[in-house]
């Protein structure tokens, strides 16, 4: 009972680590590099579909980005998604390869984005705090119905909180690389 509640505990947890890593990969830093731009929702044929469903996405240089499109018909649709975004590119096309040149980040730009990194591991911390309030109350409830003697909880319960001090932890640690990585120069 306790080992299937912290299994599904420790599942949730992963895919709260996860999803920050997803959303970070998304966060610009001075280096050019696809995940920047993968997930572009670009509108084509009146669908969002992500830009690496459409294009070939490559960082030939480390402040340069090239996308080529599979279906020439998809440029103008393209460059419209990421002029749209919140990257603050300007994509210049020569008819069979867009570009994109990344600038230096500025200091003050690194800072928001800095910002932008603790708002975003701050929100992937009360999602595991979330789940282990979830978790907590199943194993209450389990101690309630006697399906658990309270010895069974107690240890439920530390087991419960060392995982979450465990996956905070890697939070903090994907947090700190990151910032590291925007702050560099």
């Amino acid at each position: 009972m306790v080992k299937d509640a912290l299994a599904e505990a420790e599942t949730r947890m992963k895919g709260a680590v996860k999803s920050l890593e997803e959303e970070l990969a998304t966060l610009r830093t001075g280096r050019a590099s696809p995940a920047l731009v993968e997930r572009l929702e670009v509108e084509y044929y009146d669908t969002a579909t992500p830009l690496m469903q459409l294009a070939t996405i490559s960082a030939p240089e480390a402040r340069l980005l090239t996308i080529k499109p599979f279906d020439p018909g998809s440029f103008k649709a393209i460059e419209r998604a990421i002029l749209a975004s919140e990257l603050g590119l300007t994509p210049s096309n020569d008819g069979k390869i867009i570009r994109l040149s990344i600038p230096a980040l500025t200091e003050e730009r690194r800072r928001e984005l800095a910002k932008v990194v603790n708002h975003r591991t701050e929100e992937a911390r009360v999602a595991i705090r979330n789940i282990r309030r979830d978790v907590h109350n199943d194993l209450r409830e389990f101690e309630k119905e006697k399906l658990m003697s309270e010895d069974e909880l107690k240890r439920g319960e530390e087991e419960l909180q060392k995982l979450t001090d465990r996956y905070i932890g890697n939070l903090d640690e994907l947090s700190r690389r990151k910032e590291a990585e925007i702050m560099e120069v």
